[in-house]
């Protein structure tokens, strides 16, 4: 497999899959992300989306059909290095268990004795989940006596969680350079392999016209995207918060939009850019727009809920003094869509606005039915950057009508940006 960041400026060696592994009696360390959202219900945890344990059923399946033993370890929420029932992993062997349709051992630490003694029994077959890694602060700081610890169960190593490669912590990274140091095989997982197929080698070379949408909060999340987006697309479409950046960049009033002022150098260079490129760079010539309201409730962070009044289309490319910008407005989707109609590869990151708010979703599910469109009728490739976008798809009940959906947010960002992702550095070369 050959494994290229973004648009060639970075290569990955050819790296081992599971596919080149012989694991008939070993001992499998599988790295794999089932940070599952859960809620309590009747005094226990329940998992709401299963999605991340689905996905990882095939590599899981090869490795039992290839005789292998399996230790899975993976990571769920922010403990903070703490152990705290409601992130403990139990609730998801469970699932897996019915998932795979095999007994799922749990181990209620991830290190140590009990670990060392359920692995000694393991069969053929038999598969273990280690309770959450986060639990110990050494995992995030990525400390060598724990990833040997880790490792102190590992004969091959598997990493199967594209959404934490960009991570260099103890179970992503640490623990293959130690079953590398020892001889053994670091591989990638089917999901972790198709991850990179769709981010990297397709959008190495992609089909044209080749649309670019992207969203979001912020211009400086996604500087070095849109740096590296200039160089390959043939239009960009930005909406979102960020596209106030751009407008405040042009001299236009925000209101009480979102906005980052120290960054409308940077919207200048890369609108300059666009032009120098002949890229089509294309930003919202209308909005949706509403007054924000402090409540007097707090969120879970103890700020105060805002509330949105007045909420109205707004055709001037100035927003009212009083108001902020929650959405692409309906010229704007038109226009969008018009883009969207002409692909052949499109690349969709970030919202269009305040999304999860129903009066400012429009933009956003606009966006998604016109992906899913072209790519259903017309045979366009369309890869969804994870984060958001997937959770909009899904939300509008698209998620089986684009070509692929990234699992990792800040992993797919940072390989578009062509950062080298530790998790990835770390397997074996071919």
């Amino acid at each position: 497999m050959l494994l290229r960041s973004n648009f060639g400026t970075e290569l990955y060696m050819a790296k081992l899959t599971v596919k080149d592994l012989n694991v008939r009696g070993k001992r499998v360390f599988v790295r794999v992300d089932y940070n599952v959202p859960l809620e309590e219900k009747d005094g226990q945890m329940v998992i709401t989306d299963a999605t991340r344990i689905v996905e990882t059923l095939p590599t899981l399946r090869l490795l039992l059909e290839q005789g292998g033993k399996l230790i899975l370890a993976a990571h769920l929420g922010r403990p903070k290095g703490k152990r705290e029932p409601s992130m403990s992993l139990r609730p998801v062997a469970a699932k897996l268990a019915d998932l795979l349709g095999r007994p799922v051992a749990f181990v209620d630490d991830c290190i140590g004795e009990k670990v060392e003694n359920t692995v000694g029994q393991m069969q053929p077959g038999d598969v273990v989940l280690l309770e959450n890694v986060r639990f110990y602060s050494e995992e995030e700081a990525n400390d060598p006596a724990f990833a040997a610890k880790l490792a102190k169960v590992a004969d091959v190593y598997v990493n199967d969680a594209f959404g934490s490669a960009h991570r260099a912590h103890a179970s992503t990274e640490g623990v293959a350079r130690i079953v590398a140091s020892r001889g053994g095989q670091c591989a990638a997982g089917l999901l972790m392999e198709r991850e990179l197929k769709f981010l990297g080698e397709e959008l190495e070379s992609p089909a044209r016209p080749f649309v670019v949408i992207l969203g979001g909060a912020k211009v400086s999340d996604k500087i070095l995207v849109i740096d590296r987006l200039l160089e390959k697309a043939n239009t960009i479409l930005v909406g979102g918060a960020m596209a106030y950046t751009f407008r405040l960049a042009q001299g236009y009033q925000t209101g009480k939009s979102l906005t980052e002022p120290d960054k409308t150098d940077v919207a200048k260079a890369a609108l300059a850019k666009a032009q120098q490129r002949g890229v089509k760079f294309l930003l919202p010539v209308d909005d949706v727009v509403a007054v924000p309201v402090k409540t007097d409730k707090l969120d879970k962070k103890g700020k105060p809920v805002i509330d949105y009044q007045q909420v109205r289309v707004n055709a001037d490319l100035n927003c009212p003094p009083d108001a902020a910008g929650l959405d692409i407005g309906p010229a704007t989707v038109k226009a969008y869509a018009a883009e969207i109609a002409t692909a052949k590869t499109i690349l969709w990151n970030g919202p269009m606005g305040l999304f999860e708010d129903k009066r400012f979703a429009e933009g956003t599910q606009a966006i998604a039915r016109a992906v899913a469109e072209v790519t259903q009728k017309h045979g366009a490739k369309s890869i969804i950057g994870g984060g958001d976008s997937v959770k909009a798809l899904n939300k509008a009940g698209l998620g089986a009508q684009v070509t692929f959906m990234s699992t990792g947010g800040g992993a797919s960002l940072e390989f578009l940006e062509g950062k080298v992702l530790p998790g990835v550095a770390a397997l074996t070369d071919k």
